[in-house]
């Protein structure tokens, strides 16, 4: 029961930010990191969420349709490429409702050392008991596309979302 709690406040809060937004987790965390950061290349901006180039360029691609973001060749140094938020992605990430994940870490880093590990420690059995150990794991709690219905796990991990 306790398992399915965390799968439906995960959906209960992609719905509420696809509906506010009309972005994923994904999306939402790229265009924060962005901000928070300033100009990062995709390189870096990678590093920054844990995330595969690939993946980040497949979000970055994504976002720059819909003209929340852009690439800049840097003046200083021109094999560099620098992902910039435009205006309507600022408005749009003011818009945003908290992150799920960062209720959950400022949550989590309040508790003591011990607590914390008990946690990560039940979490990992729990994993290893749904054989899903081995598989890699978005930092975001939510990866699903929202112009989509339900996504699997192996459409998931082909498209690096």
């Amino acid at each position: 029961m306790a398992l399915r709690r965390v799968i439906r406040a995960t959906d209960i809060y992609s719905k509420k930010l696809a509906k506010t937004t009309g972005l994923t987790a994904p999306q939402m965390l790229l265009l924060q990191t962005i901000r928070s950061r300033g100009e990062l290349t995709i390189g870096e901006l990678a590093t920054a969420m844990n995330l595969s180039q690939a993946t980040v360029t497949t979000i970055m691609d994504r976002l720059e349709k819909r003209q929340l973001v852009s690439r800049q060749r840097s003046t200083v140094d021109k094999r560099k490429v620098h992902a910039r938020i435009t205006l309507e992605a600022a408005s749009i990430i003011e818009q945003a409702p908290v992150p799920l994940q960062q209720n959950f870490s400022t949550r989590f880093d309040a508790l003591d050392e011990w607590e914390q590990t008990m946690i990560i420690s039940s979490l990992q059995r729990v994993a290893k008991m749904m054989d899903a150990e081995h598989i890699d794991a978005s930092p975001v709690l939510d990866i699903g596309a929202i112009d989509r219905p339900a996504y699997s796990l192996e459409n998931t991990e082909k498209e690096g979302l």
